[in-house]
């Protein structure tokens, strides 16, 4: 481990203001300390006094969303109050981005009272040589699905008004998560899928064999990912905070991948305290496009999911 001063030249930008920019739809990202978008709050015409940061920097808020590090693919301005920190050394993108979780990893030790602006440069971090094989061998990954060839199709106009509803349980059998506890969550294969909002679900990985088959659904009921929906493509564990969503129709993954937004956009009905139980899961209703036989049209959602750009990375099947 090293101080990350010893890895990047952490700069201070100067007081610069979003709010006081004139906006331009094609401008320049301007950075500040929001939590999400990457921390660009918008795009600005061009500042000639203000520094423009080169594209490939991480930024790193001090105050606010504290620790909240984001990798810049642009050049940029930045508000005051962020550190702006770029690589002593050459360095791939994922070793950037490994460095960026590390940052966030860091999260629990600062709030909106305990700011970063001091210790930010004696923060310890893993060295280059600690960095895990895995950090580039799923980039190469990600490079070669990002050379499958984009659609060339157009998408489908979606009419939402005229979609119909249908309830859950007439397209699927709808079955509860069981619990495992703690002394049983030894490492092993199986992925194990708990009420998270990330990492499709996946908490981790244990050596308990599997209770649910590949090519179904999972949906959160319970924690704060309520209504977080995800496709599973291979056989699983899950917790009792998840139900699990077994198809009465021939399911793959791009017509999975269509439910899943579907009933994410269903978020705003549920929270913490208004929980998506197995018996109010069974009574629910999403909107689907539905043939002339009054029944979901999976032709046409496994097109509409086909003509998206990078949908060839997609496998057709689990």
């Amino acid at each position: 481990m090293q101080p990350i001063d010893t890895l990047f030249d952490i700069q201070y930008p100067r007081s610069l203001v979003f709010g006081h920019q004139k906006r331009e739809a094609k401008g320049v990202p301007f950075v500040t300390s929001m939590g999400r978008y990457n921390g660009v709050a918008g795009r600005v015409a061009p500042i000639p006094s203000a520094k423009l940061y080169d594209a490939g920097s991480i930024t790193v808020p001090l105050k606010g969303s504290v620790m909240e590090a984001f990798l810049q693919p642009e050049s940029f301005y930045c508000a005051h109050q962020i550190a702006v920190l770029a690589p002593h050394e050459s360095m791939s993108e994922a070793e950037k981005l490994f460095y960026v979780t590390c940052l966030r990893a860091n999260k629990f030790r600062f709030s909106y009272g305990r700011q970063a602006d001091r210790s930010l440069r004696e923060l310890l971090v893993p060295s280059p040589a600690q960095i895990p094989k895995w950090v580039t061998d799923s980039a190469t990954k990600v490079a070669d699905n990002l050379q499958q060839p984009m659609s060339t199709e157009e998408p489908s106009p979606l009419d939402i008004k005229k979609w119909k509803a249908f309830r859950l349980d007439e397209l699927f059998e709808i079955k509860k998560g069981q619990r495992l506890t703690k002394s049983d969550m030894k490492p092993g294969g199986t992925p194990f899928v708990s009420a998270i909002e990330l990492n499709n679900g996946v908490r981790q990985f244990v050596s308990a064999p599997p209770l649910h088959p590949a090519n179904v659904i999972t949906v959160n009921y319970n924690g704060n990912g309520v209504a977080d929906s995800y496709y599973q493509p291979q056989p699983f564990r899950a917790s009792d905070d998840v139900n699990v969503l077994y198809p009465k129709f021939d399911l793959n993954s791009q017509i999975a991948l269509f439910i899943c937004a579907v009933i994410r956009a269903e978020k705003y009905r549920f929270s913490y305290g208004r929980k998506w139980g197995l018996e109010r899961m069974k009574e629910s209703v999403i909107r689907l496009p539905s043939g002339p036989n009054g029944q979901p049209d999976w032709p046409f959602i496994e097109k509409y999911i086909g003509s998206l750009p990078y949908s060839k990375s997609i496998q057709a099947e689990p």
